[in-house]
């Protein structure tokens, strides 16, 4: 196909300004910076450097933020104003409650999923002769898309009539121990915790790597010590690593939390939401862009903003603990 550089000339003129405009803010920004007074210059520096990160914190983030908040009280069409009606349907509906159902499921069992078998597999290949080679295999779905892990896992449930040959790798074991296929992603609600298995592959590696970190650091006078209490391996791990590695711990589980809160993509890519799977992020793209219900889209995003600030302040206050 030729390219038309008449019709692309205004575009590229555009890209040219957009450029020229943020060499210009970069080289004002420097040469504030650099006639700033030499007495007391830490707070004129971070104030000018800060300055623009700020106003586009606030264009990209504040602004929007405010004007979700008056669309949840607003109509489908954004036009009339409903007050509360939109959360009154988040609470009192049975789609709507299905979704919240749903995300409560994945925000309690993915974390602690995710915690619980990094740190198994942490301690498992901890000081290994294969320990690299292990870490490496389990750390291998994170450098995958959710939306590329949706898409191979949709092989593995994939279902098809017991009289075909099954290309899906679960129904073949089934089939293989002579059972009948299943279409494991359309029964609930054990197709929402086959969708949680997905996202327990992708994030345990991330798990593992820094609980193994975590345990690394454990002094080795610490576990030198218990051992010549005769600890068992048992009480070593509940009294002596455990206690050891908390803080890593809680940054799983928060990162985590707030990773599962917001999660799209698998649900998206296996089911779409149908079938009960649906979760808060997945209905609120649902509400607003497929149904022309800006309004509800609005309030679920606000209700998921709501739960999300909760684990955010835990983390900081946590972390000024730590310092």
């Amino acid at each position: 196909m030729d390219f038309d550089f008449a019709a692309e000339q205004p575009k590229l003129v555009q890209l040219l300004i957009g450029v020229a405009a943020f060499l210009v803010v970069v080289a004002v920004i420097l040469l504030l910076v650099d006639r700033a007074p030499m007495r007391r210059r830490a707070w004129p520096h971070a104030t000018i450097l800060l300055l623009p990160a700020v106003a586009l914190l606030g264009i990209g983030l504040v602004v929007p933020a405010v004007r979700t908040t008056l669309l949840s009280f607003m109509s489908g069409d954004g036009l009339n104003w409903v007050g509360l009606d939109n959360y009154a349907w988040m609470f009192t509906q049975p789609e709507a409650l299905t979704v919240l159902r749903n995300t409560l499921i994945w925000v309690l069992l993915v974390p602690l999923l995710v915690t619980t078998v990094g740190l198994v597999y942490a301690v498992l290949v901890d000081r290994t002769r294969f320990e690299s080679l292990a870490k490496s295999l389990v750390f291998l779905p994170m450098a995958i898309s959710f939306v590329g892990a949706g898409i191979i896992w949709r092989f593995v449930y994939a279902y098809r009539a017991e009289d075909q040959d099954q290309i899906g790798l679960l129904n073949q074991l089934v089939v293989s121990m002579g059972g009948e296929p299943q279409q494991w992603l359309q029964e609930p609600p054990l197709n929402t915790l086959f969708l949680i298995v997905v996202m327990v592959w992708i994030q345990a590696g991330f798990a593992t790597v820094v609980l193994s970190a975590a345990i690394k650091g454990i002094p080795a006078e610490i576990i030198e010590a218990a051992r010549l209490d005769g600890a068992s391996p048992t009480q070593m791990f509940f009294r002596v690593t455990l206690p050891s590695i908390r803080s890593a711990v809680i940054v799983v589980l928060v990162t985590q939390s707030i990773g599962t809160l917001k999660l799209f993509d698998i649900v998206r890519t296996m089911t779409g939401g149908q079938f009960d799977t649906s979760v808060i992020a997945n209905e609120m793209y649902n509400q607003a862009f497929r149904y022309g219900e800006t309004g509800k889209g609005a309030a679920l995003a606000v209700f998921l903003f709501v739960l999300v600030t909760p684990i955010v302040i835990y983390q900081i206050r946590q972390r000024r603990e730590v310092r």
